[in-house]
């Protein structure tokens, strides 16, 4: 099975979601949100064509993460694949966050949508909307999205947010520059 990704897999990120991570950057969005940062993955003949066993070989070999992140593009556009890759990340101990212009609901309602969902830990949900940008948000850009425990609203079937990230960073103590020289 092959994937279309924008770029090589991206080890060490702590801004992607919560802890160290390897990014999966896919290719191809049809959202075209305004001011999106990744406006080069939209394209779904742009990228590459890589095998998915070996991003799943790549994985094995990067050492010290916490997780993966699905990103893009919007992977739920290449769902089948993320799948398999999702998969294989939670059977090397790691979890998976997933970012979609899709909402979970509307995920539900497709079956290889469903599927994926199935297999990530975290949802990233909904179009970034340049009105709603915030850089006091955790994990996100834009207020709409939501941050979504993706195995708890499956068993209460209804959305479940990420608890500690439903409120907006403090950032009450700005950074102030010292009236000393470090040496």
């Amino acid at each position: 099975m092959k994937i279309r990704l924008a770029a090589q897999l991206q080890p060490d990120s702590i801004v992607d979601g919560e802890g160290i991570r390897t990014v999966v950057w896919t290719q191809g969005c049809p959202h075209n949100c305004p001011g999106c940062h990744n406006p080069g993955t939209h394209d779904f003949n742009g990228g590459a064509l890589v095998d998915v066993e070996d991003i799943i070989a790549e994985l094995k070999t990067i050492q010290n993460q916490d997780g993966i992140t699905l990103s893009g593009g919007d992977p739920v556009c290449q769902s089948e694949a993320c799948s398999v890759i999702a998969k294989a990340a939670h059977n090397m101990g790691l979890n998976v966050w997933c970012y979609t212009g899709y909402t979970y609901e509307k995920m539900l309602q497709n079956p290889a949508h469903r599927q994926l969902l199935d297999n990530i830990d975290v949802l990233v949900d909904g179009k970034f909307i340049l009105a709603e940008k915030s850089y006091d948000l955790y994990f996100k850009g834009s207020r709409n999205q939501r941050i979504i425990d993706v195995k708890k609203s499956l068993e209460e079937n209804k959305v479940v947010l990420v608890e500690k990230y439903k409120e907006e960073k403090d950032n009450s103590n700005h950074y102030e520059k010292p009236s000393y020289l470090f040496v």
